[in-house]
C-alpha cells in the first residue's frame, strides 16, 4: 500500500509540473524562502548557514599551515568535504562517503576553484614549504532537497566570514576572496524545467543540471546529473534561469 501511495503522489507531482504548476504552489522559476546566517562557529575561522525552505546546511571553513601541493609550491590548498548526517534523512547512513556526498563536494568546489574565488598565491607563507590549508566542510542537517546549492551558497557565505591571517613575520590584512560564484540547480520533469526541487520532486526528475555563476555572468562550472538528457535550447534556457536566480541569492550574501 506504502508502494501504491508513494507511486500515486509522483504521477501527481510530475502532472502538476507538466502544466506549469507545483504541489506547493511556487512558480517554476521561484525558490523557497533562503535564508543566510554567518559566525555561527566559534571555533571555526568562518561559519554560515543557509536554509532554502525546510534543506539547512551547515559551513565550517578552517585555516591551517601545511605543505603546498608539491605542483604548485606556490599556491596554498583547497579542500572541501561533505557529509551527510544520519539524522538528516531517513536515506542518510552512518559509514564511509555515499556517492551524494562525494559528488556534493566537488560541484562545491568545482565552483570556488575554476571560478577562482579564492585568490590561492596569497596564502602562501614562504613559497614551496609552507602555506595556508583552506579547509571547507558542508553538514547537512535537514535533506528537503536541493542540497547542491544550498551548500554551495553556505560555502561561500562562510568564506566571506573569514577574517585577517596572521603568522608571525607575516599578515594579510583580509581573506582574499575575490569572487562569489552562485550556484543554481534546473531540474527537468516531464519536459519542464524548474528550480529548487524539493526532495519529492527529486524523485520524479529525468534530469538535472547545476550552472555556476559569477558576478559577471559568466559560467565558471557546471555539473549534469540523473539519465534524462537537456536539448541545446533546454540548456540555454537554464543558463537563462539560473543567471537570473544566482544574482538574487548573491544579494543574500551581503
Amino acid at each position: 500500500m506504502a508502494e501504491i501511495v508513494s507511486r500515486v503522489k509522483r504521477d501527481y507531482i510530475a502532472s502538476l509540473i507538466q502544466q506549469g504548476k507545483r504541489a506547493d504552489g511556487r512558480a517554476t522559476d521561484q525558490f523557497r524562502e533562503v535564508s543566510v546566517e554567518k559566525d555561527l562557529i566559534k571555533t571555526a575561522d568562518g561559519s554560515a548557514r543557509v536554509k532554502i525552505g525546510k534543506t539547512h546546511v551547515l559551513v565550517g571553513v578552517k585555516l591551517q599551515k601545511g605543505e603546498p601541493f608539491p605542483d604548485t609550491p606556490d599556491s596554498g590548498v583547497l579542500i572541501v568535504g561533505s557529509e551527510l548526517l544520519p539524522m538528516a534523512s531517513p536515506t542518510f547512513e552512518v559509514g564511509p562517503p555515499r556517492e551524494e556526498a562525494i559528488e556534493l563536494a566537488r560541484v562545491v568546489d568545482r565552483g570556488i576553484r575554476e571560478s577562482e574565488s579564492i585568490d590561492l598565491d596569497k596564502l602562501v607563507i614562504k613559497s614551496g614549504e609552507e602555506v595556508w590549508s583552506v579547509f571547507i566542510d558542508i553538514d547537512v542537517l535537514d535533506h528537503d532537497g536541493n542540497l547542491i546549492d544550498a551548500s554551495a551558497l553556505a560555502a561561500i557565505a562562510a568564506l566571506t566570514d573569514v577574517k585577517a591571517l596572521k603568522e608571525e613575520g607575516w599578515t594579510l590584512p583580509e581573506f582574499p576572496l575575490k569572487e562569489k560564484p552562485v550556484a543554481v540547480t534546473v531540474v527537468k520533469v516531464n519536459g519542464k524545467l524548474i528550480v529548487d526541487p524539493k526532495l519529492d520532486e527529486e524523485q520524479v526528475m529525468d534530469a538535472r543540471l547545476t550552472i555556476v555563476t559569477t558576478e559577471d555572468d559568466s559560467i565558471c562550472a557546471m555539473q549534469k546529473g540523473c539519465a534524462g538528457s537537456f536539448q541545446k535550447e533546454e540548456i540555454e534556457q537554464a543558463y537563462v534561469i539560473a543567471r537570473g536566480k544566482a544574482a538574487e541569492l548573491r544579494k543574500l550574501l551581503g
